[in-house]
């Protein structure tokens, strides 16, 4: 079926959905009517996606490290609408299984560093470069990543965490270069990567006990905070940095 995506018809594509950020995204899509159609993608089958009901949500299995994936979620869109206002990818790792943040050198390993590109660089690239054309249109659109702050090589003052650090630097410039092409073959494309603070998921569960309790997010607050942010971003903000405060952060 043609999903109509004229007018006041809205689309988005959230990607990483099973949980987190991700899940809180697609919730907060439907809660305030943001689109008429959410795409939502997920990679474990008991994601916790799975058990909202709603006619506007389809929820798509991808993993972002398989680029046929990629292009199969994409060719499925494209069969219901050929635009789409936002694209919010929500995926990254930080640890998985035995794989930990490293804190010295001595315990760097290829594999685990390649991991850490796969999921945090590699694929959101690839995601760009399959999603192009449907952002082609004359609507305003906004092609978000989750990013980090730790990804900023100027910031870094404390070192550590190589692969994740590197990964997430690697995905800001993927972005950036993203947002220089998207320019010219989407130019209503906002291209952006987006530091959401230390926020209260799986993913930073291990590593919240320094944290200070008013830098502790939930997610239903980040999600919020970084709606604020895409809201107000314009065309020229295309291949910036933010943080979940609307400030500009450094690469």
């Amino acid at each position: 079926m043609q999903i109509q995506t004229q007018g006041n018809s809205t689309t988005a594509l959230i990607v990483g959905a099973s949980q987190g950020i991700g899940l809180e995204f697609v919730r907060q899509f439907i809660q305030n009517n943001r689109a008429q159609r959410i795409y939502a993608t997920y990679r474990n089958p008991q994601a916790e996606i799975l058990t909202i009901s709603d006619p506007r949500l389809r929820c798509l299995q991808m993993d972002i490290t398989e680029e046929a994936q990629i292009a199969n979620v994409v060719e499925e869109i494209k069969t219901e609408t050929s635009v789409l206002n936002y694209v919010i990818n929500c995926v990254g790792v930080l640890y998985e299984g035995a794989m930990q943040p490293e804190k010295s050198l001595r315990q760097l390993n290829s594999e685990q560093l390649l991991r850490y590109f796969q999921v945090n660089s590699i694929g959101a690239v690839l995601l760009a470069k399959h999603i192009q054309p449907l952002l082609k249109h004359q609507q305003r659109s906004i092609f978000a990543t989750i990013s980090a702050k730790v990804g900023s090589i100027s910031d870094n003052h404390l070192g550590g965490w190589y692969g994740y650090r590197a990964s997430k630097a690697a995905l800001n410039m993927f972005m950036r270069t993203t947002a220089l092409e998207y320019k010219r073959s989407c130019p209503r494309a906002i291209a952006v990567t987006l530091h959401p603070g230390t926020t209260d998921t799986q993913l930073s569960k291990p590593f919240q006990r320094n944290v200070p309790p008013e830098k502790l997010f939930s997610v239903e607050r980040t999600v919020q905070q970084l709606l604020m942010v895409i809201d107000q971003l314009k065309e020229s903000d295309s291949g910036e940095f933010f943080s979940w405060d609307g400030d500009r952060l450094p690469w």
